[in-house]
Order: C-alpha cells, then structure tokens, then sequence
C-alpha cells in the first residue's frame, strides 16, 4: 500500500523535492536560532556587543519565515495536482466499470470517494510524507545541537522520547482502522442521502420527509460516532507527544539544573538545551500528525484502491457506422444476475431478421429488458449464443458494437444541460441538418419553439423541466441521431398520450424502413402492424408472430390484447 501510495507521488516528484528543500532550508534557519540566542547570553555576561548576534538571530528568523512560506506554497499546490489526478484517475474508472459491478455500488458511496477519500489522500501525500521529513531533519539537526551542548541531557532526553514513541506506534494501527471505518460510514450516509434526493417528489408526494431525515440522521450519527473515534485515537497520540515533551523538560531541568549547580554545564549552554528540547516539539508533533495522516490515507487509499482493481470494460478505437442494419439471434441463451440469484433468462432462443420491425410483449419480470442489456453487453449470458449481424456477440468489440446500436432506456433519461447538448450527446459529430431532422421526425419541433432559447435551453437537473413524455422524445431523437444499424426502444411510448403515440408509431415504422428497430411494449396498440412479436413468459419464448396469428394461437398474447381493449 505504501507503494502505491508513492506512485501519486512520482509525477510531481520535481516539485516536491524543490518544496522540501525549502522546508530543510526553513528548518535549518530555524535550528540556528537557539544557538544564537546562546551567544546574545555569552555576549551579554560577557559586556561584549550583542549586535552580531541580534542581527544574526533577526536574519534566521526572516530567512526561514520566507523560505519556509514558499515551501509550503510548493506543497499545497502539489497537493492539489495529486487529488485532481487522483480524481480523474478514480472518475475514469469508475464510467468505465461493468454495468453489473455498478448495480452493486451505491452513487452517494462513490461520490464520497472521488471527494472526501482523495482529499485525505492530498493531506498524507504532501502535508504528511513531505513535511515529516522536514520534521526528521529537524528533530535529527536538534539531536545534534542538543548533543554538542550535553550528551547526559540528551540521553534523558531520548529515553522519554523513545519510550512513549512506542506507546504512540501502538496506537497507529488502531487510527487506520477507525479511519477506515469512518470513511465507509460517511460514504454510507451519501447513499442515504443520495436516495431520498433521487426520490425527492416521491419522498414529498408520501410526507415521508420526518422518517427520510430519521433515516439520514442515523446515518450521519453512526458517521459522527466512527468520527469520534478516530479523534479519541488522535487525541490520545497527540496528548502522549505532548507529554513526552513535557516529562522531558522536567527531567531536563531537574538534572541539568544539578549539573549548573555543580559547574560541569554553565547557564547559557542550559539555556540553548531547554530552547532546542521545545524544537523537539514541533517537529515531533509533526511526525505523529504525520504517522496518523498517514493512516488516513491508507485507509482512503483502500476505497479508491476497491474501484481501481475492479474490472473495467476494455477500451477501444472508435469505430465506423454504416447504415446497413442488422439482424439479430437468440439461441438457447441462459442468464442470471449472479450465482445466488434465480435465471431470468432460460434457454431464450428467436431470431431478428435486418430491418423491419420486431416486438418483444410479455408481462413484467418475463426477461424483455435483460434481452436489451445482453445484447449492449452490460451483462454477459452464461451459456447459449447471441449473434449480431451473423457474429457472435463475443467477437464484436464494446466500441463497435454499441457504435452500431441505438438504445432508449425505460426511465428515458435526461441531463443537466441544454436540450441541444441532451439531443446531441451519442452523436457529437452530428450535423445542424441532421439535429433538425431528428428534432422534426420525433415531433419536438413545437416544444423547440415554445421554450424560450430554443435548442439551448437548459432542462434542469434530470430533465425536470421536460415533460416525461417530452423526455421519451429526447431520448428517441438521440438515439436517432447515432443513425444506428439497430435501435432499441425500451417502453418508448409509456408516457405518451394517445395523439402523441400515434405520431411515435409513424416515426417507428419510418425508422424500421431504413433499419432493423426492436421494441419493448406493454401497450401493444404501440406494436400491432409490426413484422414479428415475440411473446415472453417466465425467461422464456413461448410464441412468435404477427398481432393477428398471435390473438388467434397465443392464450397470453390474446389475454394481452383483451386487457387493453384491442380484441373482444
């Protein structure tokens, strides 16, 4: 861990050894200081001129406030290039994560490490590792002086030092692990959080606000009580040091005040000891702050290390679209979200011939939407084969694959942003001539111009300010402008009135002119002139057909159709 605590390090290595010579230098005018105090005592017992010393001691003190100013300038802006490259580094990784390692994940977890666990990595990585060799040069340069002024001192000096710097290693493991814990309950409390804000009408709709903020309340209780921890442990390490100190000077000054009184240490070398013993104390303070930063950060260093090693989806070059579509197949194919859970797919098998239009009717939890996330490939099936375009799904890379695919999510999502930035976010290199089609075939054009920036107006945190039919458009438009070979459509008329699903159905079945479209309906007035529908039932396919066969053969598609009033 250490190790890969440094690797942060190694790009701003240049600076950081250019701050930390600074800081030796600030340390180094720092020691002299205590020693020329020394010779302001000699001069003075001694009626000589004290102005060379004076001024010696008022060139130390100036020269190691700037130098040690510009030092930690050094530091703090290092500080902050590590925890942006950390960030990006972490930010990176985790959009490029398995869709299946993400649905175990919580968003406000996440969050809490791209912020809270990189600032602590900052504090350990600069105010930690570099100013604790600062502090070792300074508390090894006092050793010296201190040894030079009187080696009996020195020796009770150390004994305190060394036996309560053992009490204080003690006490590191139990900080990390505290910290450790810590962290986890704060990222626990932005999950909490994180769920209520994304429920926010539901949580005001129910007049759950009083039970949301008892449930956050606890959250941030348990983070505070992990928080104390920590502190009682740090305060512990900190109360020792000062003790060590503290103990020191008394013994110092209990011999050394003997030695004075039987003339083997005259008064101003007594005087520079006791000055260089409260030079200890910074430095030594430091070097415990900087042993529980240092837990710190291994601790945060551990959440950031969880999503770094886990697998990312493999990046490659982006590929060129054609218009040609393609078709799809389903063979014997077998699917579970995870060992422990029961099969939602078992051995589906159909086909999907390119272009036209096919749809996929069952009722909820018969396995419609898996289908869409096994052929995105968010998840992989575990036995059976897919193919796309008369290859097996395994062979097309990620980036080729999607490139080659339009996908409109049930829940039709929406960003922050402008409505152009929504319409054009999977197709950047769309044309202004291409985005007005778009705009047009999914009929936003009056929606366009009833907003009052047009295009670049902005939507509002998850599209709040769109209707959610406004926001099925969108999302069908910016699938529409990737001109893809295949275009899914999850629910895309769920939230649609009957004038407005009538003009969808048209848009379909002008897109299915020109590429293969599978759809997902529950409303199946949506999907009745399809080419093909493809009734599900329990992870499997129990019927294929058109509307008419299928009223005609199918017991649960008839039952489907009666439900919503299309046959008798």
């Amino acid at each position: 861990m250490i190790k890969e605590l440094l690797a942060y390090i190694r790009p701003h290595r240049k600076i950081l050894v250019l701050g930390g010579l600074l800081g030796l230098i600030g340390s180094a005018a720092g020691l002299a200081m205590p020693l020329l105090a020394k010779y302001v005592v000699d001069a003075f017992g001694q009626d000589q001129s004290m102005a060379g010393p004076l001024l010696g001691l008022t060139v130390a003190v100036l020269v190691g406030a700037v130098v040690s100013a510009g030092g930690s300038y050094l530091m703090e802006r290092t500080g902050e290039g590590i925890v942006l490259g950390a960030r990006r580094k972490l930010v990176d990784r985790m959009l490029r994560l398995k869709v299946a390692d993400v649905d175990r994940l919580k968003p406000g977890d996440l969050l809490s490490r791209v912020t809270g666990d990189t600032t602590l990595l900052r504090q350990v990585l600069t105010n930690g590792i570099v100013d604790s060799i600062s502090s070792a040069f300074m508390l090894v340069g006092a050793i010296i002086m201190m040894a030079t002024m009187d080696g009996v001192l020195l020796l009770v000096t150390l004994l305190v030092v060394v036996v309560i710097g053992g009490l204080v290693a003690l006490i590191m493991p139990k900080i990390q692990r505290a910290q450790l814990a810590a962290q986890e309950a704060v990222g626990e409390m932005g999950a909490v959080l994180d769920r209520a804000l994304q429920a926010y009408r539901t949580v005001k709709a129910s007049g759950a606000e009083e039970r949301e903020i008892a449930v956050v309340g606890v959250a941030a209780t348990r983070a505070r009580d992990r928080g104390l921890q920590v502190a009682g442990w740090s305060s512990l390490a900190g109360v020792a040091t000062w003790m060590a100190v503290q103990i020191a000077f008394l013994a110092v000054l209990a011999v050394g005040g003997a030695r004075v009184a039987s003339g083997t240490l005259d008064v101003s070398s007594m005087i520079a000891f006791l000055l260089y013993l409260f030079y200890l104390v910074p430095p030594i303070g430091q070097l415990v702050q900087g042993g529980v930063q240092l837990q710190n950060g291994l601790a945060a260093l551990k959440r950031i290390k969880e999503i770094e090693n886990l697998p990312a989806e493999p990046v490659g070059a982006p590929a060129a679209n054609t218009a040609e579509p393609v078709g799809i197949t389903f063979e014997d194919v077998v699917f579970r979200y995870g060992d422990d859970r029961p099969l939602v797919h078992d051995g589906v098998s159909f086909a999907v011939p390119p272009g036209g239009l096919t749809a996929l009717v069952g009722p909820s939890g018969a396995g419609k939407s898996t289908v869409f996330g096994l052929i995105e490939r968010f998840y992989d099936h575990q036995s059976g084969t897919i193919t796309v375009g008369g290859r097996d799904i395994r062979e097309w890379s990620l980036t080729e694959l999607r490139a080659a695919l339009g996908y409109v999510e049930q829940d039709a999502p929406v960003l922050a942003g402008t409505l152009r930035e929504n319409l054009m976010f999977a197709a950047q290199d769309a044309t202004e001539e291409d985005l007005l089609r778009a705009v047009a075939r999914t009929r936003l054009d009056d929606l366009v111009a009833r907003l009052p920036e047009g295009l670049e107006t902005p939507v509002g945190h998850r599209g709040v300010l769109l209707s959610g039919g406004e926001r099925q458009r969108v999302a069908i438009a910016r699938a529409l402008l990737r001109k893809p070979r295949l275009l899914l459509l999850d629910e895309a008329t769920s939230q649609l009135d009957a004038v407005n699903e009538l003009r969808l159905r048209e848009v379909i079945a002008e897109v299915a002119a020109e590429t293969t479209v599978l759809v997902i309906a529950h409303r199946l007035s949506t999907v009745t002139n399809a080419d093909r529908i493809v009734v599900m039932d329990a992870g499997g396919v129990r019927a294929v057909g058109r509307h008419d066969e299928l009223v005609g053969e199918d017991e649960l598609y008839r039952e489907l159709a009666a439900t919503q009033f299309l046959v008798s």
